[in-house]
């Protein structure tokens, strides 16, 4: 039915095509009438539009200068305040005015670009890989699918229709206001090569070009700049090294995602002006949206530094977590071949499915286990005394047989009593954690200890919970590297002997990610290799929230359609597909399903062999390194000379995708597939008739014979043959593969060969896909080909996708809080760093502060005699270094505001005494620094409690509380908590600092960048599930670094080995006693009656 209202109607895309052929009439009428003109003349159109855009708002840009060198001097607060108010109402104009222009003048910049690159034809400059040689001019659809971009949509285009020329045409646009604009991809390479090879369109029309690399992986410069020609029609096209900021200055930047986001980090820890390399988020396309904007948006970028008191004890628990496991595999072997008996005896069905049951919660990927899942009726079985027990809430019972429960759904595993009896009683006594307020408090209250004895008690019972609480993490962590990760499919050993992970959606390697909490550690003692030193947070942020800080964003991917309404959601994107130039001439062929993995790879090999026989050009991809590598060696065995593009070798990638489409050439590739890199055919691969392929003839159309191209291509196989050895847990991966066959026009195949063994089958489909091949009577080694089971898949594939939004959508929910705090820091940050001088800021301060101060120590409505005078006196002088100036009688019948005034004018004259005697010029550096130190220090520490809240805010839905909503509420009060004690530690950093002229002027000059800091991009599981969301250093140098982290004991991380941010964990069970975490603002354990932080918290 929907085929038939296809034809008769046309897709949707195709009607969209429609409604725009004005529009793209228009363009090319442009383009005929620009072909008049000489090129001085064209390239003197960028100048006329800008110009036009000068002259619309020209006046309103002027005002908007005088009010910005306003602001930058000292002014008093209702004054700056209008400014500020000015200044938005102008910019806005500004930027409305602009968006109009550009509307305007679209179809003349487009056939400006169509005709520069008509012009370019039979030119060439320097590539990446080599000389480029100009031969392309925008199609029609092309220029559809440019009008898509700069409307701020997903333009989802077919690989090899020319994304990368598309683009040009609205970053041209776009530019012409001169704010920049970004092209977003997704490594190194791929944005070296595309600027490269664009970059000399937009010199040609007198636009410059930049490029941002992250030179710890390239091993080149971190910048590249194409300048702005001068004298007229550039004759040569020419790249310089540069620094990031000027690449951030040209008008057209191509950089990474992570590279965009951790220069958008360091410039928040700036000192100076001069320091922050990026402009305005203005408008940005992110290619390969779909891998960009979905599947990295749940690993937010880090910035992270040395943490100066982590422990590290993996390689010493190494032989305790190893017992564990081998205790736990004999186990499991005992239980499955009970288990096997009893099902094979026909006693009792149901207590054969307890035992499997115990033995996949023990050991899930257990080769016996495998096999006997392959018998008819077993899965039903599991999946049914499962349903039983969670039913009945009593999935604990079968757990406690083992020495630890293992789910891989949620990614997480718990160490049973049993797991904890098996160990010695030393080992035992870690898991016993005590309360550490109670213990604390019996010392205090002890009368045989005197205050010495006392003290020495505390730090020994502090110190004692810290090693048992980072003992047990450790454990865990390790527990969870044997459990849950595999070498070769989560991650690989480089060749310098570093854990490395692997990019699940796409196969590449991440150097520079690590992940959090400890779990990349325990990989390193796991495999061996030199534990790194732990790291903790010093600036986050998210790509969601990194993206959505543009003004006008769009994105173009081969495969969005699928993920259109989390797009739209997230981003506020619309996803509009691009019709093709040529008709998709792939034949899509049905999966071949089998029972297990080796009778899978068999069936493989044997299709690889047919293919290459027929001197046809195959890419077989790999959801892992290490399936690549398994097919790697039988192609070997079998004499077939083959490629292999994985993550070990994905710096030959581009040249073994360059050869992919070479008569009887065989390529196995992981998920990356040359990703951003075609692959073109040899002309003698293509046995389909060429009048055929520049025709408009489709699959379904029928040719002379009678026959249609689909049953042709079927009996008779052309171009390039995919083979994909495994579903993907998101459709359009797959989708991305078999788009790498049928590019323009050409002809090609694809098909899937699947067992009941892999990964996403045996966890989220297998059951209802077992039913079915037991209906249909699948022996072992024969082959299923029946759109049912695909069918089946398919809402396998459905239910992962969902799953994986739902998380993403989550992360956002607790991000977007976060998010809010971030940009008030960021924006407290920058107005320091904006103003000339921080005089104002501090006077401001200091009257916010005093306020403040006076109404926590003057109880409402009282007279002066009940005010807190002392306390009052104690916390002024704390944080001012200055006598209280208000004394005996003078307490008398004053009133607050008249205390408050007092105050202010003794703080200010102190603070004008400190200036006259360091010197303006001095002081105004120092108190500059301290502003922004202050502000750095505080929010490190801040960003730490949140961690902590967001750890243990799960647990309140035990109490039937939402923790989304805990989490907020506990999130504004610590802000409000973070906001004075900026203020106050500020003042008291700048009135106690002892300041010397020479030290402060050294001080000032320090590299803005953050040398010692490391960035890494958090990692996400594999799967899509939470588990160990990751976070961690590459080169964490810098040991004395004054991070703003409380020297007190770490978190408490409890018994639960399971889910990471995000993952609620079961209640530990007796005997096991967690103590309460205490916070900063928790009152302090020792009675007192002060908060933790401003008593014993400040020893911790």
């Amino acid at each position: 039915m929907l085929k038939i209202i296809k034809s008769v109607f046309g897709s949707q895309a195709d009607r969209e095509y429609k409604k725009l052929s004005p529009t793209i009439t228009e363009i090319n009428a442009y383009v005929a009438q620009y072909s008049q003109l000489s090129d001085e003349q064209l390239v003197g159109k960028t100048a006329e539009f800008r110009a036009l855009l000068a002259e619309r708002t020209g006046s309103r840009s002027q005002e908007l200068a005088a009010v910005e060198t306003q602001l930058r001097g000292d002014l008093d607060g209702d004054q700056r305040e209008r400014l500020n108010d000015r200044y938005d109402e102008l910019e806005g104009e500004i930027l409305d005015a602009e968006a109009a222009i550009l509307d305007e003048i679209m179809t003349q910049a487009f056939a400006v670009v169509k005709e520069a690159c008509r012009r370019m034809v039979g030119r060439s400059w320097e590539g990446v890989g080599g000389p480029e040689d100009w031969a392309m001019i925008p199609f029609d659809v092309q220029l559809f699918g440019a009008t898509v971009l700069h409307r701020g949509k997903i333009a989802e285009m077919a690989t090899g229709e020319g994304k990368t020329l598309v683009a040009t045409m609205p970053l041209y646009l776009n530019a012409l206001p001169g704010r920049g604009v970004h092209l977003i991809t997704h490594n190194n390479f791929l944005a070296k090569r595309d600027a490269m090879w664009m970059g000399a369109v937009y010199n040609f029309l007198g636009l410059s070009v930049g490029v941002i690399q992250d030179h710890r992986q390239t091993g080149g410069a971190e910048a590249y700049v194409m300048p702005v020609p001068e004298g007229g029609v550039p004759t040569e096209f020419i790249w310089h090294e540069a620094q990031r900021r000027e690449a951030y200055d040209a008008d057209v930047v191509y950089a990474t995602k992570d590279q965009m986001g951790f220069d958008y980090l360091y410039d928040n820890m700036a000192t100076r002006r001069e320091d922050i390399n990026q402009r305005e988020y203005n408008y940005a396309i992110v290619d390969e949206a779909d891998s960009n904007l979905i599947d990295d948006a749940r690993t937010p970028l880090i910035i992270s530094g040395p943490v100066p008191e982590a422990s590290n004890r993996y390689n010493e628990f190494k032989p305790l977590v190893e017992k564990l496991l081998r205790a736990q595999t004999s186990l499991v072997n005992k239980i499955v071949s009970e288990g096997e008996r009893i099902w094979t005896e026909g006693e009792d069905e149901y207590a054969a499915g307890i035992e499997l049951l115990k033995a996949s919660r023990g050991a899930p990927k257990n080769k016996r286990l495998l096999k006997v899942l392959q018998e008819e009726g077993v899965k039903r079985l599991i999946g049914r005394v499962e349903a039983d027990y969670m039913r009945d809430k009593r999935l604990s019972d079968i757990d406690e047989a083992l020495y630890f429960a293992v789910d891989e759904k949620a990614h997480t595993m718990d160490l049973m009593d049993k797991g904890r009896d098996l160990l010695s009683p030393d080992e035992q006594a870690l898991f016993i954690l005590p309360d550490l307020s109670e213990q604390i408090d019996g010392i205090r209250k002890d009368p045989d200890l005197d205050a010495e004895e006392r003290k020495e008690r505390e730090e020994v019972a502090y110190r004692d919970h810290s090693e048992r609480t980072e003992a047990v993490h450790n454990i865990n962590q390790l527990m969870k590297a044997y459990s849950l990760f595999e070498k070769d499919v989560q991650y690989i050993i480089s060749e310098d002997k570093k854990v490395v992970i692997i990019d699940e959606s796409t196969g590449r390697p991440q150097p520079g990610r690590r992940f959090a909490d400890g779990l990349h550690q325990a990989l390193e003692a796991k495999e061996g290799v030199k534990v790194e030193q732990e790291t903790q947070t010093v600036a986050t942020i998210t790509l969601q929230n990194l993206f959505r800080m543009y003004r006008k964003l769009a994105g173009m991917t081969g495969t969005a359609e699928t993920e259109a309404s989390e797009l739209f959601e997230i981003y506020k994107l619309e996803v509009q597909v691009v019709p093709t130039n040529r008709p998709v001439r792939r034949a899509d062929l049905e999966d071949q399903i089998f029972r297990t993995k080796r009778e899978k790879y068999t069936a493989v090999m044997e299709e690889i062999a047919h293919l290459h026989e027929l001197g046809l050009p195959v890419l077989v991809g790999t959801v892992s390194v290490e399936v690549s590598e398994l097919l790697d060696r039988m192609l070997t065995r079998k004499g077939i000379k083959h490629q292999l593009l994985n993550a070990r070798y994905h710096e030959k990638e581009a040249q073994i995708i360059s050869e992919a489409g070479q008569p009887g050439a065989v390529t196995i590739a992981t998920n990356m597939a040359g990703r951003g890199t075609d692959i073109k055919l040899a002309p003698s691969v293509v046995t389909v008739s060429r009048d055929i392929l520049d025709s408009d003839i489709t699959l379904d159309d029928s040719l002379s014979g009678g026959d249609s191209l689909r049953l042709q291509l079927e009996e008779n196989p052309s171009g390039l043959q995919v083979i994909g050895t495994e579903r993907h847990e998101a459709r359009r991966i797959d989708r991305q593969l078999r788009g790498r066959s049928g590019r323009q026009g050409d002809p090609g195949a694809s098909r899937f060969f699947l067992s009941l063994e892999d990964d996403l089958m045996r966890l989220f489909g297998s059951e209802r896909i077992a039913s079915v091949m037991d209906r249909l009577g699948a022996e072992e080694g024969e082959v299923i080909e029946h759109r049912m089971v695909t069918r089946s898949i398919e809402r396998a594939q459905k239910k992962v996708e969902a799953r994986n939004f739902e998380m993403r959508k989550h992360l956002l929910d607790y991000d977007d809080v976060m998010n809010q705090q971030r940009q008030v820091i960021y924006n407290r940050r920058r107005d320091v760093l904006d103003r000339d001088s921080g005089r104002d800021r501090v006077l401001e301060i200091i009257g916010e502060t005093i306020g403040g101060m006076v109404d926590s120590h003057i109880p409402e409505g009282t007279h002066p005699q009940e005010w807190l005078w002392e306390n009052l006196a104690e916390d002024f002088s704390s944080t001012f270094f200055n006598s209280f100036p208000v004394e005996g009688e003078g307490r008398e019948g004053v009133t607050q505001e008249e205390l408050c005034q007092q105050l202010v004018e003794s703080v200010t004259t102190a603070y004008k005494h400190r200036v006259e005697l360091v010197g303006e010029e001095t002081f105004r550096q120092v108190e500059k620094a301290i502003l922004l130190h202050t502000v750095d220090t505080c929010w490190q520490e801040h960003l730490y409690e949140m961690d902590e809240l967001k750890e243990g805010v799960g647990f309140v839905g035990v109490g039937g509380k939402n923790p989304l909503i805990e989490y907020k509420k506990g999130a504004f009060d610590m802000f409000e908590s973070l906001i004075a004690r900026i203020d106050q530690e500020t003042l008291r950093n700048l009135f106690q600092l002892r300041v010397d002229g020479e030290t402060a002027a050294a001080g000032a000059g320090a590299d803005g960048r953050g040398s010692r800091y490391s960035p890494i991009h958090r990692e996400s599981t594999n799967l899509g599930f939470s588990g160990a969301t990751g976070g961690g250093a590459t080169d964490a140098s810098g040991d004395d670094l004054p991070l703003g982290r409380p020297r007190r004991a770490p978190r408490d991380r409890g018994l639960v080995a399971g889910g990471s941010e995000g993952t609620d964990g079961p209640a530990p069970r007796e005997p096991v006693r967690v103590g309460p975490k205490i916070g900063r603002n928790a009152p302090c354990p020792c009675g007192s009656g002060k908060k933790y932080k401003r008593c014993h918290g400040r020893d911790a």
